[in-house]
């Protein structure tokens, strides 16, 4: 954004100054000058190594019983950028300006591999027997079970305020395999 000096009448009395920045540079008034569109932000955002959600499964071993609760929980693995981390873009994407992007999670789907879904929600889920993201499967089989997340973000140039940034970003987590199966009890007679 840019502010210029006046006199009484209205009249300007000195030069457009640059004083902060602004999402709609192409409206602020003076000569043309660099400049970070919110086009270049969205591209960025777009480009973000976003971190692919994990899944914990409890019981452990990702083997469960028909009628028992599953329990899952997301987590974040080392690589990308998981919600809360800083991606700093190229200054040279960005008319030399440091410019970072920092997703933050907008909100997770549980894909339980047998048809049905939970989500969208933010609940990262849990370990028993606090855990509220969990699926009783009604019959045995092998599953494939994963979270996908859709990431919102925020952007700021040169230290400045944290702005949001319009859309978001889905990411499909990596499949794992679950094994359900059916117990059956026996009497034993000594």
């Amino acid at each position: 954004m840019f502010r210029r000096t006046v006199n009484a009448a209205g009249a300007p009395t000195g030069p457009w100054v640059q004083y902060g920045i602004t999402c709609f540079p192409e409206d602020a008034p003076g000569p043309v000058r660099p400049r970070v569109t919110m086009a270049m932000v969205l591209a960025a955002f777009h480009d973000t190594d976003f971190a692919k959600p994990t899944l914990d499964v409890q019981p452990r071993g990702n083997v469960t019983l028909v009628t028992l609760p599953t329990y899952f929980q997301t987590s974040w693995p080392q690589s990308g950028y998981q919600p809360g981390e800083i991606d700093e873009v190229d200054p040279a994407r960005m008319a030399g300006f440091r410019v970072e992007i920092r997703p933050r999670v907008k909100s997770i789907t549980y894909d339980y591999g047998d048809g049905s879904t939970s989500g969208a929600t933010t609940s990262l889920g849990g370990p028993y027997p606090e855990g509220d993201i969990t699926r009783t499967y009604t019959r045995a089989g092998d599953f494939t079970v994963r979270a996908d997340v859709t990431y919102s973000g925020q952007f700021r140039v040169n230290g400045g305020q944290w702005i949001d940034i319009p859309g978001d970003v889905t990411i499909r987590g990596p499949a794992e395999n679950l094994t359900v199966k059916t117990a059956h009890a026996r009497l034993v007679s000594h």
